[in-house]
C-alpha cells in the first residue's frame, strides 16, 4: 500500500487527524497490511501445492505477495 493510499484511508476514517494521530494510524495500518500479506503468503504456500507447476513457481508467488510491502 502506498503512502498516498494510506493517507486516503486515514482521511476516510478520521477526516481531520492531528499529526500524531496520522502517524499512529499510518503505523498501525502498515502493521495490519504486513500481517495480512504474510497470512496470504502462508496460505499460498500451504494451499496451492499441486496447483503451481513447481515449488519454485509457488515460492515466487509467495515472495511476490510478501514484497508488495517493500518500499
Amino acid at each position: 500500500m502506498t503512502d498516498e493510499e494510506l493517507s486516503k484511508l486515514i482521511r476516510e476514517f478520521l477526516p481531520y487527524p492531528s499529526k500524531d494521530q496520522h502517524y499512529a494510524l499510518r503505523s498501525f495500518a502498515k502493521l495490519v497490511a504486513e500481517a495480512e500479506r504474510e497470512a496470504c503468503a502462508k496460505l499460498c504456500e500451504a494451499e496451492c501445492i499441486g496447483f503451481a507447476n513447481d515449488d519454485e513457481q509457488l515460492n515466487r508467488i509467495a515472495f511476490a505477495i510478501r514484497e508488495r510491502g517493500a518500499p
